[in-house]
């Protein structure tokens, strides 16, 4: 029998591409073929995100698109996959283009559900009613047995690999959604996590990068002992074959802080940088929220990475146009990124998401273009310090996790240089470029740094 082809578009955070990654290779072990190519594909599942409102608009954009494609292949299916289908659920089964809709929780099933939709022609939709509902031993075996089975190096990455180390989010921040779609908090096994790492270190992987969406809050009980993410951090290092951990994304809090950056100061293998979310100086705005710290406090996190791990690079999150921001609100706000000097920072404009705290009990009172005034001014803050940083790599040598060929080549291949441009990353994360034949990828090399930019290393070779 013909294998059927399925193309998968992903939207969203690093969880999405790892679940995307984790779907492919269960659909290819189920005897499916991926393709590049909407218009080849008898499926296409739409991985979809929902903190964002601008998220959602680009896949029911998406979903448009769809719309003509199966007018001409009416036997195409399409699968909504992913927190937008928690969300959501049947009012996305209600679009005529729409076959499949599928939760987070549900996708060890997508294999199963697509198979059936394709030979019965009929809507599925897979959700969990009670999303906030602890799962019990069943779904939990069977989600850690997917992402044990299926999880690998990653496709676009050449020698890294993400593991999910717990799902779900217990912080209810005023302004998210990820509660409501991904559930509550669950630590998956030491056990487990360990056996796939060492696994994915079989495979050649060299990197791996640890998930959760406030992975610092990572806490297993099994009888009398309790693991952290320090714990994971000490065990991880302890595999053959991986060389860089790394782990993302912190909520700011003490607990397990001076663990995690003790272990960050004593393993060579996990990386000096720390990814961090203020997403506000104003101790008003943190306090709608729902953030459970003020800006003195976080400045003191701060402070406490840099002395416990010298040369920690530091990255944010920030939302702008909160409601009830005032101008004041926003000037400690740049007050705070001036005096937390990230390497980067990410920077979004208020978007209500319906089902949150903020949407129902808050007015949007920032009209849109102040939004975009001070988005647009936080940025120019940010770049202006991240310009400052990266001047100080000039004429150092640093190491380089290769990723593969640049998207973006900012370097003349012209200039008597054969080889391609090539992109990779420090152990601080910091973006590095240089010319070098696509065999490096997944290697580490070292790189002389010729030239900076606020985002990027320009770099040659170094012996």
């Amino acid at each position: 029998m013909t294998s059927k082809i399925v193309h998968i578009k992903t939207f969203g955070c690093q969880m999405n591409k790892l679940d995307s990654a984790l779907v492919t290779a269960s659909l290819e072990k189920a005897g499916f073929r991926l393709t590049d190519t909407v218009k080849e594909a008898d499926a296409v599942l739409i991985n979809t995100c929902s903190v964002r409102e601008h998220a959602e608009q680009r896949v029911l954009s998406h979903l448009g698109h769809l719309k003509h494609i199966k007018k001409q292949k009416p036997n195409v299916v399409v699968a909504v996959i992913g927190c937008m289908a928690q969300r959501l659920g049947p009012e996305l089964l209600d679009d005529n283009t729409v076959d499949i809709v599928c939760g987070p929780a549900q996708i060890p099933q997508i294999p199963q559900i697509v198979t059936s939709a394709l030979n019965e022609k009929h809507k599925l939709l897979s959700i969990k009613d009670s999303i906030r509902q602890k799962p019990d031993d069943q779904e939990n075996l069977a989600l850690d047995e997917f992402e044990s089975t299926f999880d690998r190096a990653e496709q676009n990455l050449p020698g890294q690999a993400f593991v999910r180390v717990m799902r779900g989010c217990d912080s209810f921040c005023a302004y998210c959604v990820v509660p409501y779609v991904r559930g509550p908090e669950v630590s998956r096994p030491p056990a487990a996590i360990i056996d796939q790492v060492k696994r994915l270190a079989d495979e050649g992987v060299k990197q791996v990068t640890l998930l959760g969406q406030a992975v610092n809050k990572y806490k297993y009980a099994a009888g009398q002992k309790s693991s952290c993410l320090a714990d994971l951090l000490y065990l991880a290092s302890e595999v053959d074959g991986i060389d860089w951990i790394k782990f993302v994304t912190n909520y700011p809090s003490e607990q397990f802080y001076d663990e995690i950056l003790k272990a960050m100061a004593d393993l060579p293998k996990v990386c000096p940088y720390l990814h961090i979310p203020a997403q506000s100086g104003s101790d008003k705005i943190l306090r709608a929220m729902n953030r459970h710290y003020t800006a003195a406090q976080y400045l003191e996190m701060l402070d406490k990475a840099r002395s416990i791990v010298p040369g920690i690079a530091l990255s944010g999150d920030f939302i702008v146009g909160y409601p009830g921001e005032t101008e004041e609100d926003f000037h400690v706000t740049v007050d705070l990124v001036k005096k937390a000097r990230y390497k980067n920072a990410f920077i979004f404009k208020y978007s209500p998401r319906p089902g949150t705290k903020a949407d129902k009990n808050l007015t949007d009172t920032v009209p849109h273009q102040i939004k975009r005034k001070r988005n647009t001014e936080l940025l120019a803050v940010q770049e202006k310090i991240s310009a400052e940083l990266a001047q100080t790599f000039l004429g150092q040598t640093v190491k380089v996790l290769v990723e593969g060929l640049s998207k973006k080549p900012h370097l003349n291949s012209a200039e008597g240089r054969d080889n391609p441009q090539l992109v990779g990353r420090t152990a601080t994360d910091w973006i590095v470029v240089f010319n070098g034949p696509p065999s490096l990828a997944g290697r580490f090399v070292n790189a002389k740094i010729t030239k900076t930019a606020p985002l990027t290393l320009f770099a040659d070779p170094a012996p």
